[in-house]
């Protein structure tokens, strides 16, 4: 009898919880990894495992892929948001798989999809596989520049909703439908922003209309989230490192 294939999961908040139990309806095994847990001790445990799932906050991430051991370092998948390449990259990590993750999961709650996920690296279709089994759709991409795309286009959604919403609230719908002008210069501002990050010029008609797509999967989601003041304060630090003016973003700061 073959070995059932090996998932060691680092994090086990909600999106963590949605991921094992698609790789345990799949036939892995799942290993989750808590904070007091050494990631070197757990390496040596598990030398076999296929796959290092790093499903921790946004604000862990860089703590953790520096901890990495060097076993697991061509095992990984992310799926954390405000996510570049330049964020393994820094860590020396070449070719990790990553989703950009399009459901919501609340506690006590089913995962609620918006969107189809894009994921792309070594590891996607078994992601594919395994969110499919649960009934959460996936898209396997074909190159790193779909990835990049992809990466910038939730990044987009997620920071000008959120931002946006300290000062309109509402949900996606309403922001559209009632707040366009103001949410377009959020989202050439966010731009702004990712194209220094990236080194890259992006097309952005096609990068908002791609947003107002993901509205239109949940015309009723929330724009501000917990996290909506920590991201423009993040947003401001990486503009004023890049020298650029951001105005609405000032002008929702001020």
């Amino acid at each position: 009898m073959n070995k059932p294939a090996h998932l060691t999961l680092i994090g086990v908040g909600e999106m963590g919880g949605v991921f094992a139990r698609g790789f345990l309806r799949t036939g892995h095994t799942v290993t989750p990894v808590n904070r007091e847990q050494s990631l070197s001790e757990c390496a040596e445990q598990h030398p076999d495992t296929d796959a290092v799932l790093v499903a921790v906050g946004e604000k862990d991430l860089h703590e953790v892929l520096g901890n990495i051991p060097d076993s697991w370092r061509d095992r990984l998948i992310l799926l954390q948001n405000e996510l570049l390449p330049q964020d393994w990259q820094q860590h020396g990590l070449d070719n990790p798989t990553v989703i950009s993750v399009w459901f919501e999961k609340k506690k006590g709650q089913d995962a609620k999809v918006i969107v189809p996920s894009p994921v792309y690296g070594p590891h996607a279709q078994r992601v594919q596989e395994a969110l499919a089994s649960i009934d959460i759709p996936v898209r396997v991409l074909d190159s790193e520049q779909q990835l990049l795309d992809e990466l910038v286009l939730k990044n987009l959604y997620i920071v000008t909703t959120n931002v946006a919403g300290l000062k309109v609230g509402g949900t996606v719908g309403e922001l559209w439908q009632q707040h366009q002008d103001f949410a377009r210069a959020v989202a050439n501002d966010v731009l702004d922003i990712q194209e220094f990050l990236t080194g890259k010029t992006f097309d952005r008609q096609q990068l908002i209309d791609g947003m107002v797509h993901c509205f239109n999967g949940d015309l009723e989601h929330k724009c501000m989230g917990r996290s909506a003041p920590a991201r423009l304060e993040r947003a401001m630090s990486q503009a004023k490192s890049a020298g650029l003016s951001v105005t609405t973003l000032s002008q929702i700061t001020a």
